[in-house]
């Protein structure tokens, strides 16, 4: 809460960048450094810093971590984007994303002809094939220092022993309270027993959890996909009429990926490819907004929100029609992210006029054929590996299915593909064919987690949650830095807005942006809509002497913990 109040304070004062206030000067890390969504997680990753290990070591225990203290979206039962860069300068990005169960089909979401959108939101249908235990543990054998067991221990601790709760992390549970009662698992894990409210400071336990992740801790692998916690997700699914078998779970693999890399103003980019589709789109923009003077037009002026939005407009069209599972579907990446391409994009671009996105559609590409509630949290290590994770169950507490017997939420992401083409989903973003559901398909995400270096050093470890304004919000928190000089906590606080094609209109965050700005931009034709915040981000910038510092998004809680 007092994170918010100083959002609103920053935001009044317009112009959050230029305040010369303690808040906005970022304390400095020469070891390691970890920022996340929950303080307790944070530590967890700080500790295991100190204790020899290593970026990567550090971002699993914080996952799992997170599964106990931020089950809203931390999770066990979802699944995510790992970007890896190694202090050699090797970028590895590895997909531990969900895939549709084996018996999925494109009209399982259809009855009676009609699009039943509720289906994919809440309840056993809407649950895709968990990839994040498969995900920690791969990425842990091929980087990581330190066993599992040792990088466990921390959120077995917190899930036996419990933890305090914050203020909003009991409202966030007593708001759920009546959807988890429709489920007898939720209901007994997220609900107390004698139907009162959570208040701060009580005592979160959450024992069978424990057991769940001392299984993990013992048998890897085997003690989430197989053996008892199997039988439990099954038996769950049996009981409430979703699809996920014991192969499905057997048969899930998370995948390493080459990154998408793109360049602009000297800096790269090292983004995680397709199924995020925020790679592409990141990349997209900044090419279109190349040769335009972003300095000059001044840092959330009307003519910078509508060059960037112009730019943002027309990558979406280009994501819903072009972007889906690139093992399923044939992504046009290079021609996509190539510049005449893009220049052909931005030709009808004018600096006078909004364009209508009915008036946009996806690009022509020769050759192609047509056939929020998330977490990011950054670290950063004393040798200079640094890792990004965007982790989600998708909604906030995902399917609201908790695993009986397990003690963990599944996630909601069938609803990310396209339920049916041409319908927008939960989040309001449209998708074609691309991302039509298939067996075993990996459905889009708008995660973005990104690693920017320059001049071959480390100096960005970015990223964000919120659905799709994860892609803008990351895009500006880059652009804040790069830009405009402006320091972690500088850029993570800074005002942000969002435009995705439709709905057509730009979203403003309702503190920051004033009635001058407002007026310049519908008089170009834009239509506005304000917001209390457009996503929300935990990130590291990196000096060139190495000196790490953290920006902690004030938007809702978080916490950085280095040393």
């Amino acid at each position: 809460m007092r994170s918010y109040l100083l959002l609103i304070v920053l935001f009044l004062v317009n112009l959050p960048f230029q305040v010369d206030a303690q808040s906005l000067t970022p304390q400095s890390y020469e070891n390691g450094l970890v920022v996340s969504a929950e303080e307790r997680a944070s530590m967890v990753g700080r500790d295991i810093l100190r204790q020899g290990g290593n970026a990567v070591d550090a971002a699993v225990a914080v996952q799992f971590a997170l599964a106990v203290t931020l089950p809203r979206a931390g999770n066990i039962g979802g699944g995510g984007f790992m970007v890896i860069r190694l202090a050699n300068g090797e970028v590895n990005t590895l997909d531990f994303r969900e895939v549709a169960p084996r018996r999925a089909n494109r009209n399982m979401y259809i009855r009676n002809g009609e699009f039943q959108p509720e289906l994919s939101w809440e309840g056993a249908l809407a649950v895709g094939v968990p990839g994040t235990v498969d995900g920690m543990i791969k990425a842990l054998e091929r980087y990581g220092r330190l066993p599992l067991d040792v990088v466990i221990q921390p959120a077995i601790e917190l899930a036996r022993n419990g933890y305090a709760l914050s203020y909003t992390q009991a409202m966030e549970l007593n708001s759920y309270a009546g959807t988890f009662k429709k489920f007898e698992s939720s209901a007994r894990y997220f609900t107390k027993e004698d139907q009162s409210e959570y208040q701060e400071g009580d005592i979160f336990i959450q024992r069978d959890l424990a057991e769940t992740l001392s299984l993990i801790s013992r048998f890897g692998r085997e003690g989430f996909y197989s053996g008892q916690v199997a039988d439990a997700i099954v038996s769950e699914m049996r009981k409430l009429n979703g699809l996920i078998t014991y192969r499905d779970l057997r048969d899930y693999e998370s995948k390493w990926r080459a990154p998408v890399k793109t360049q602009f103003m000297g800096y790269t980019l090292h983004i995680m490819p397709p199924p995020s589709s925020g790679s592409i789109a990141v990349a997209q923009i900044l090419s279109m907004i190349d040769d335009y003077p972003l300095a000059g037009l001044g840092h959330n002026s009307s003519d910078y929100i509508h060059l960037i939005t112009e730019a943002m407009r027309r990558a979406f069209a280009d994501r819903a029609y072009y972007l889906g599972d690139p093992d399923f579907w044939n992504v046009p990446e290079s021609d996509l992210l190539s510049n005449r391409y893009n220049e052909r994009r931005f030709a009808n671009f004018s600096m006078d006029r909004a364009t209508s996105s009915y008036e946009i559609e996806h690009g022509e590409i020769p050759r192609f054929n047509e056939s929020s509630q998330t977490t990011h949290f950054s670290v950063v290590d004393t040798d200079g590996n640094a890792v990004a994770v965007t982790t989600t169950l998708n909604g906030s507490f995902g399917s609201k299915v908790a695993v009986g017997r397990a003690g963990f939420l599944l996630n909601n992401e069938m609803d990310d593909f396209s339920a049916q083409p041409g319908v927008a989903n939960a989040y309001g973003l449209i998708g074609g064919e691309a991302n039509s559901i298939q067996p075993r398909k990996r459905m889009l995400s708008s995660m973005t987690p990104a690693i920017v270096s320059k001049d071959g050093k480390l100096r960005m470890v970015i990223g964000a949650a919120g659905g799709p304004r994860i892609i803008t919000g990351t895009l500006q928190t880059f652009l804040n830095g790069a830009v405009f000089g402006m320091n972690a906590q500088e850029a993570i606080s800074a005002p942000r807005f969002h435009h995705q094609w439709f709905p057509d209109q730009i979203y403003l965050e309702e503190y920051g942006f004033n009635k001058d700005t407002y007026n310049l931009l519908t008089s170009k034709g834009h239509k506005i809509t304000t917001r209390p915040t457009v996503g929300r981000g935990h990130i590291i910038f990196v000096d060139p002497d190495g000196i790490k510092s953290a920006g902690v998004d004030p938007r809702g809680d978080g916490a950085a913990s280095g040393y």
